[in-house]
C-alpha cells in the first residue's frame, strides 16, 4: 500500500486532471438531469426555476471544459489528441496497481 501513495504523492498533475475529469463528468450528468426535469415540470414557477438550474449547470460545464483544454486535458475538437490523453491515463492507471 506504501508504494501506492508514494505514486500517487508524485502525480499532482495527473490527481489534477482527474478530478477535473470527475467534475465534468458530473456536470454533463447536471446538464441532462436539469434538462429532463425541466421537460417534466408541471407549473411555470418550477419550468422557470429548472430553467435557471439548466443554465447554471451549463455554464459550470462551459467553465471546466475550458480550464481542462487551457489545462491541456481535454481535446474536445480533436479525437487524435484526445486518444494520446486517454491512452496516458489509462497507462498510468495500470502503473499504480502494479
Amino acid at each position: 500500500m506504501n508504494e501506492l501513495f508514494k505514486n500517487v504523492a508524485g502525480m499532482s498533475g495527473m490527481t489534477d486532471q482527474v478530478i477535473a475529469t470527475d467534475f465534468l463528468i458530473s456536470a454533463k450528468s447536471g446538464v441532462r438531469n436539469a434538462a429532463f426535469a425541466l421537460t417534466e415540470a408541471a407549473t411555470p414557477e418550477l419550468r422557470s426555476a429548472l430553467r435557471e438550474q439548466l443554465m447554471a449547470t451549463i455554464s459550470t460545464h462551459e467553465q471546466i471544459s475550458k480550464y481542462m483544454m487551457e489545462k491541456g486535458y481535454y481535446h474536445p475538437y480533436s479525437l487524435e489528441e484526445q486518444a494520446k490523453i486517454d491512452l496516458a491515463v489509462a497507462q498510468t492507471s495500470q502503473d499504480l496497481v502494479k
